[in-house]
C-alpha cells in the first residue's frame, strides 16, 4: 500500500468518510434509489455493531497494508502475540483470551501452523489441542514488531494520543460491559 492511499485510509479513519466513494457512507446509502426509509437509514448508520466492525475492517487493512512487508498481517501478529505470551494453551483457553469462537480460532491456527509458525497437537485429554508457538513464530513476531510499532504510531499520531487512550479504554469497558451480559 503506497504511503498516499495509507494517508488517504487515515483520512477516512479520522472523518468517517468512505474510501471508495469519497463521501461519507451515511449520505452514499442516502443517495440508493432503495425503498428504505430514511429511518432505516438512520439505525444503520447509529448501530454500535455496523460502526465498530466498519472502524475495524479500515484499521486492519491499514495495519496490513504497513506490516505487508514482513509478510504477516495484522490479525495473525496478534494471534501470535497471544500464543507467545500464553505459552502453550489450549484452543479453548486461547479463543477465550482473544474473544474469537473456536471455530473461527481453529481455521487461523491452521493457515499459521501450515505456514510453520505454530504447532498444534494433542493435550492430555486427547479431546483438547494445545498451541505451541515455534522458533519459525518467533521470528515472525521479531519480523513483523518493528512495523507493527510503525502503524501503531502513524494511526497514534493521526487520531491524536489522547483521544486514542480514550478509544482504548472505551473499547475495553465496552468488550467488557457486553461479556458482562453474555
Amino acid at each position: 500500500m503506497d504511503v498516499a492511499r495509507i494517508n488517504l485510509k487515515c483520512e477516512h479513519l479520522r472523518t468517517g468518510l468512505s474510501i471508495r466513494d469519497k463521501k461519507c457512507i451515511y449520505t452514499y446509502m442516502a443517495d440508493q434509489k432503495t425503498s428504505q426509509k430514511p429511518t432505516q437509514v438512520k439505525v444503520a448508520w447509529h448501530c454500535t455493531c455496523f460502526n465498530v466492525r466498519r472502524a475495524s475492517r479500515a484499521v486492519t487493512e491499514f495495519y496490513d497494508g504497513i506490516m505487508a512487508p514482513s509478510g504477516i498481517k495484522a490479525t495473525q501478529f496478534t494471534m501470535l502475540g497471544a500464543v507467545a505470551l500464553m505459552g502453550p494453551a489450549s484452543v479453548t483457553r486461547l479463543a477465550e483470551h482473544l474473544a474469537l469462537d473456536r471455530t473461527t480460532l481453529t481455521r487461523n491456527l491452521k493457515v499459521l501452523a501450515e505456514q510453520g509458525f505454530v504447532e498444534i497437537s494433542a493435550g492430555e485429554d486427547r479431546r483438547e489441542r494445545v498451541v505451541r508457538l515455534t522458533a519459525e513464530g518467533q521470528a515472525a513476531i521479531e519480523r513483523a514488531t518493528p512495523v507493527w510499532h510503525e502503524a501503531q504510531d502513524a494511526l497514534t499520531a493521526r487520531f491524536g494520543e489522547e483521544r486514542w487512550r480514550r478509544m482504548i479504554e472505551d473499547m475495553n469497558d465496552l468488550g467488557a460491559l457486553v461479556e458482562e451480559t453474555d
